[in-house]
């Protein structure tokens, strides 16, 4: 009877002190995203890290939206298709849409309930007919809901 006693004792006897040294340590900083390349000599800045609002997420300026506005179908203009577009990554300024419908950089159009608007076009990398990601303000400029998955045209310029 005695040996059951002493057994957990013997048990643990070569066990070491546990340590929690680095467990309670800081995590470290989240490593910065390069910025995604763009066609913009001059792209709007990224949000702050403090950003909560739609209003502050979007940092492009008055002159970017209105050139985005100002849309005049450019000869040689040919419709690429349409893509479904969910809202892509908030953090990442400017007027974009990433598609499967581009292999490279370009300047375009994407049409929605009857607003056109200018758009830099950046492959996606996915495959076709796998759907798109547009930009917050892009968003906002075609009018779309935030939480929608709206079917856009896709315009490419000559």
């Amino acid at each position: 009877m005695k040996l059951m006693m002493i057994l957990p004792v013997l048990a643990l006897a070569g066990c070491t002190t546990p340590s929690f040294q680095g467990l309670f340590d800081a995590a470290p900083a989240p490593a910065v995203a390069a910025p995604a390349p763009t066609l913009d000599p001059t792209p709007p800045p990224p949000p702050s890290v403090t950003a909560v609002t739609v209003e502050q997420f979007d940092t492009t300026t008055a002159e970017d939206r209105a050139a985005a506005v100002a849309t005049t179908a450019p000869a040689g203009d040919r419709t690429l298709g349409t893509t479904i577009a969910s809202l892509g990554s908030p953090s990442e300024p400017g007027i974009w849409l990433k598609t499967p419908l581009v292999t490279a950089l370009a300047s375009g159009r994407v049409a929605y309930q009857g607003k056109t608007i200018n758009i830099e076009l950046r492959p996606s990398g996915g495959a076709p007919g796998s759907g798109s990601q547009i930009s917050l303000a892009a968003m906002r400029l075609i009018e779309a809901p935030l939480t929608a998955l709206p079917e856009v045209t896709v315009f490419a310029g000559p």
